[in-house]
């Protein structure tokens, strides 16, 4: 599956790998799509002819991540077990600044099955035709340079900080070439020992069909109507009127969509019952049709059928729904389709971060591990989301936010100062190597 000549629009290709624990390193490879050979992202742990071996390995890592992400709801025991293991992905302080090149534990256990062969027939396969190797998760990135990979071999960050985890064992003499969404992971690169000419500032792969091209105007008219919406007392457009109109231009004259909420449940399924207590305290303004709340599920079908049972039992069909998809792939199509209509994201501070960049405001739920406590702290430092509130009184904090036009400067925040051309970034990147 992997073999064949490089002729696909007789444009210059790559191997797009991704891992599909979650969501985040999947939807982080999915708008690079167009850059993949033959338009297919290869799994690392579930491609076509995978050995037992390997398959049996990359599962039980995601069962354990899976298993952990939900155990830690138990009160006490859950927490003191996931806390144990998340301290193997731990990001340290960043103050003082020193030297954190030095190896770490889950370091030896990755690097100790690769030497024993874990990730050589994907890398042997990809070598019948070694275009530019492109890897969402750290792990492929490794087992390429262990293996002899004779072209380029880039790891794309997918968080706005990073574990040690994500550097190779002597990362001073490694050829892994980065491309880092922010400031905050090129800094924390270096202090890992990283050559600085293999970090490369690209800003995050967003979605183009969200951007439109690189004038972006598909995203301007986007947020256009969103500022309506985020902002119906105007009291935002009035005190930044100039900031406005320099960025966007002239707003609409009125609304394409009612105010919209996404709330997204990662892969998971860890946030459940936040989702479910908001449809709750929010199901008198949705019945009155003054908002509409969507629930993205992804893929999971009993997450799915479950919602869809709660939302009828409310009576709220119609403008109560949830998103979900056949297959990976649909389920990104989706959402990236019903995220232009969206006017609030709420969700853990995971990958889903820097899609404030596209003038999305976020509410932060509760976050999940070590590298999300820094996503959202990054979150809140670009000024481009909030902290979740009692979800018992989502209807008085939520409409506070809209009323003072806090959301619609979030938005605008979150447009103005994450880069938002990660996508044409890389694509240049690989055509012009």
């Amino acid at each position: 599956m992997l073999q064949g000549k490089n002729n696909f629009n007789n444009e210059k290709k790559a191997w797009v790998i991704a891992v599909d624990m979650g969501y985040g390193h999947q939807r982080t490879a999915y708008p690079l799509r167009n850059l993949a050979h033959s338009g297919r992202i290869i799994n690392a742990n579930s491609y076509a002819g995978i050995p037992k071996k390997d398959k049996n390995f990359w599962r039980r890592t995601k069962s354990s991540y899976e298993f952990i992400s939900r155990f830690r709801k138990i009160p006490l025991i859950g927490l003191v077990i996931f806390l144990f293991f998340d301290s193997f992905q731990r990001i340290l302080g960043y103050y003082p600044k020193r030297d954190l090149s030095k190896t770490n534990f889950s370091q030896k256990v990755i690097f100790h099955f690769i030497k024993k062969g874990w990730g050589k027939d994907l890398i042997e396969k990809l070598m019948g035709n070694p275009l530019p190797l492109i890897t969402t998760f750290f792990t492929p990135a490794f087992m390429a340079e262990k293996f002899g990979y004779t072209n380029d071999i880039y790891c794309v960050i997918c968080d706005a900080d990073i574990a040690r985890s994500w550097v190779s064992l002597k990362p001073q003499d490694s050829r892994i070439k980065y491309f880092v969404p922010n400031t905050w992971t090129k800094d924390r690169l270096i202090l890992y020992g990283t050559k600085p000419e293999n970090i490369i500032l690209t800003g995050y792969p967003l979605p183009k069909e969200n951007i439109g091209g690189v004038d972006m105007e598909i995203l301007k008219k986007d947020l256009g109507y969103r500022i309506l919406n985020l902002d119906p007392n105007k009291k935002y457009q009035k005190l930044y009127a100039p900031l406005v109109k320099k960025y966007l231009g002239d707003l609409p004259k009125m609304q394409n969509h009612p105010l919209t909420i996404m709330f997204s449940i990662g892969g998971a399924g860890a946030q459940k019952e936040i989702a479910l207590e908001i449809l709750h305290v929010l199901q008198k303004k949705i019945r009155e049709k003054q908002i509409r709340m969507i629930i993205s599920v992804g893929t999971r079908k009993p997450l799915k059928q479950y919602f869809k049972n709660y939302i009828k039992h409310l009576k709220l069909d119609g403008w109560a729904s949830v998103l979900s998809g056949k297959n990976i792939n649909e389920y990104f199509d989706k959402f990236n389709q019903v995220l232009r209509t969206t006017d609030i994201l709420m969700t853990k501070p995971s990958e889903l971060s820097f899609y404030a960049g596209l003038g999305i405001p976020i509410v932060i739920e509760p976050s999940i591990g070590s590298q999300e406590d820094f996503n959202r702290r990054w979150l809140m430092h670009m000024g481009a989301a909030v902290l979740q509130e009692n979800p018992k009184y989502t209807d008085e904090w939520l409409y506070d936010l809209i009323s003072t036009g806090d959301l619609a400067e979030m938005a605008m925040q979150g447009f103005i100062e994450i880069e938002k051309l990660g996508t044409y970034n890389i694509e240049k990147i690989i055509k012009d190597a």
